[in-house]
């Protein structure tokens, strides 16, 4: 997440950008359907496993641009009910999760950023955006 500052001193205006980052200090699935968070910060998120899923970063999940071609994934035509289970969940350094999902997709890296911005985006739109390519 990043914070704007404005800083005005002599009547000169500095922006400063300040990257604030929340780390999680527990992860855990709730009733198989919901993945919650507590962050460093007692902030609480919860973000339903299949819209993780259905907005997962990876590239065969949301597309890329690679030497200005851009590949688009078609829309999963076969949906299981495996693709919204979770298998496992690994930290991967200190910035994000990978999920591994029970039907062995594991590609999708959230970071914390990712994860703060699909909580928002949560209630507005259950939809997979394939717009932003990550």
């Amino acid at each position: 997440m990043i914070l704007n500052l404005i800083l005005v001193k002599l009547n000169f205006v500095i922006k400063v950008k300040i990257n604030v980052s929340m780390n999680p200090v527990q992860i855990k699935l709730l009733d198989k359907e919901k993945l919650f968070i507590k962050w460093d910060d007692d902030h609480e998120s919860i973000l339903s496993l299949k819209y993780l899923r259905d907005e997962c970063p990876c590239a065969l999940c949301k597309g890329e641009t690679v030497l200005l071609k851009t590949f688009r994934p078609p829309k999963p035509v076969i949906v299981t009910p495996e693709m919204y289970i979770v298998k496992n969940i690994e930290t991967i350094g200190e910035y994000a999760i990978q999920i591994t999902w029970k039907d062995g997709h594991k590609t999708g890296i959230y970071s914390w950023d990712y994860l703060n911005q699909l909580e928002m985006e949560q209630g507005k739109n259950n939809d997979q955006k394939n717009n932003p390519l990550l």
